[in-house]
């Protein structure tokens, strides 16, 4: 596998409202868990669209992993200036991933238009990725079901692994970073 697409949920729908919030970086540990074997097995390029949360977060690992891996990062919005409505914050965090990525194309090349540019967009990163990483949760649905379902169909005619990342791998994360912190086991 040299190519992967990863995508999930907004922080909105995680319950994280502001861009500093420490239970963010339990997300990006599970991500990067998730992510260095596939890198040390040969994984080449990380896909998203940029979309904030799961996939910033991703873009901000793989950026961070470049220093140790051999590893680049493409960011493929569905339509130009995505971001524009977005809190100033999470435009900025948008800002410094697009201008560090290692490739950066809009899908269309005009502002947004309709629906059909985030169908094409979810096409578009299954056609041009070996598998995809999704955090997702069965019980609560939100955004990402979309591009699941259509991962989902995609799969049925093409060898398409999905990995997911859940609630549970995250609670895992937690425990094992607590239980790794020093301060954690004294009195």
């Amino acid at each position: 596998m040299k190519i992967i697409a990863v995508s999930g949920y907004k922080p909105m729908e995680m319950g994280l409202f502001q861009i500093d919030d420490p239970k963010i970086d339990y997300v990006k540990e599970t991500i990067k868990r998730r992510l260095l074997p596939l890198i040390e097995e040969g994984l080449e390029w990380v896909l998203i669209s940029g979309n904030m949360g799961v996939e910033i977060w991703t873009g901000e690992i793989i950026l961070d992993l470049k220093n140790e891996y051999d590893i680049k990062l493409g960011v493929f919005p569905p339509f130009l200036n995505q971001e524009s409505r977005w809190p100033e914050k999470q435009q900025e965090q948008y800002r410094m991933l697009i201008e560090s990525a290692d490739f950066f194309k809009p899908l269309y090349n005009k502002e947004y238009d309709g629906p059909y540019q985030f169908q094409a967009r979810d096409q578009w990163l299954l056609e041009k990725s070996d598998a995809c990483i999704l955090l997702y949760d069965e019980e609560t649905g939100g955004s990402p079901a979309y591009f699941l379902e259509k991962a989902k169909q995609y799969q049925e005619k093409h060898d398409y692994p999905i990995y997911y990342i859940t609630p549970f791998d995250i609670d895992d994360t937690v425990r094992e970073m607590m239980m790794e912190d020093p301060n954690y086991w004294s009195d």
